[in-house]
């Protein structure tokens, strides 16, 4: 994917590809102020690209690809059935219950109360 972009770096360049400037304290003239304003909530730092277990290399060296388990649709619909059940009963006991048996990996910490 490359090297890492900050991005007001990012911000700076697309006011200048648009044929603006950027009002700062240099420019105060400029067209367009950047603001950082900071992560808002679930925003993250950083994307993860390969979530899934044991990665396997492709024909190409910096490419790699997952392979991660799937209910079959028949059982999925089933599952999702007693989910949406659950949480019209407002039942958290069944809904972890449903959560635990769907989603690999999934720990109950992650779920927020």
């Amino acid at each position: 994917m490359g090297k890492p972009v900050k991005v007001i770096d990012l911000a700076r360049r697309l006011v200048t590809l648009a044929g603006l400037k950027v009002r700062d304290a240099q420019q105060p003239d400029g067209d367009v102020e950047l603001q950082i304003v900071g992560l808002r909530p679930g925003e993250k730092l950083y994307e993860e690209l390969l979530i899934g277990d044991n990665p396997t290399a492709t024909a190409h060296p910096r490419i790699m690809t997952a392979h991660e388990s799937c209910m079959p649709w028949e059982e999925l619909e089933g599952q999702l059935a007693q989910l949406q059940k659950a949480a019209s009963a407002e039942d958290e006991v069944a809904i972890r219950f449903v959560l635990k048996n769907c989603v690999h990996g999934f720990q109950e910490e992650q779920l927020a109360v």
